[in-house]
């Protein structure tokens, strides 16, 4: 059985002190492979927030695979907005780009689909280029093919149905049809602060997004929580946790038949 930790949108800065606490506890009893942070550790990119959430992430057991937001590039510092939107990122959590992991029966890869700036209005949207999609892709369909193969991100590659908001990741869909083909398993995001699953509508139908809500005080009508993902030879199992003010209760399941 593989088990892991699916956290996203802490917002250090704005957090649920209370629900970060209690997940870091669940974390340190829960016997996970591995813990994910699919993005947007900080509320404003400010370096006091970084420094929050590393101590925090310290804290945690490990092995850990971190990947940045849009909240990860700085509000305020323009020159670093423009010229290194990850810098404080990559100096004081780790890698930006390209996070691996190998695990026992498993693969993991992230890909920052945040940007500093882009020709839009909203830059809090999401983007992958054609070049990280191929990249990822490529090391993905590298892993034998009893490996249970993931992909992390921080931006829902397609929309989710009835979300509380969009991600309109530029390449999302044509990436999302790549990694189908591939054979990819799970592509895991955050982003809109709710918990979701459901299959692409592209290959076998068997490469299924899976969401993770926030840890912050910014609930979109859904409470502060994460998912545990669990997976055996025969399917994937999306358990979404809600803080319910003194500690975590399952909420909903997802269970995910994997590919024979």
């Amino acid at each position: 059985m593989i088990r892991i930790a699916h956290l996203s949108d802490i917002h250090f800065g704005g957090e649920n002190a209370a629900a970060v606490t209690g997940a870091a506890e669940m974390l340190r009893e829960g016997g996970f492979d591995l813990t994910i942070v699919s993005g947007d550790l900080t509320q404003f990119g400010e370096i006091a927030e970084f420094e929050a959430a590393a101590a925090w992430l310290k804290t945690l057991p490990g092995p850990l695979l971190v990947t940045p937001g849009n909240h990860d590039a700085p509000y305020i510092a323009w020159v670093e907005r423009f010229f290194s939107p990850f810098g404080r990122f990559a100096r004081l959590i780790g890698p930006a780009e390209g996070q691996i992991h190998v695990g026992k029966g498993f693969v993991v890869r992230g890909v920052n689909t945040a940007r500093g700036v882009q020709p839009r209005a909203n830059w809090s949207k999401g983007q992958i280029s054609g070049r990280q999609t191929r990249a990822a892709r490529d090391w993905l369909c590298a892993a034998p093919g009893d490996q249970l193969k993931i992909l992390v991100c921080h931006h829902p590659l397609t929309e989710m149905i009835g979300g509380p908001m969009t991600a309109r990741v530029w390449g999302g869909e044509a990436a999302a049809k790549a990694f189908s083909e591939c054979r990819v398993d799970l592509v895991l995001s955050g982003h809109i602060h709710a918990p979701f699953a459901w299959p692409y509508p592209f290959g076998d139908g068997k490469t299924y997004a899976a969401g993770a809500g926030t840890l912050s005080v910014r609930e979109r009508g859904v409470p502060a929580g994460f998912n545990i993902v669990e997976a055996d030879g025969r399917s994937v199992r999306v358990i979404a946790q809600a803080w319910v003010g003194s500690h975590f209760e399952t909420t909903r399941t997802w269970s995910l038949d994997r590919r024979q």
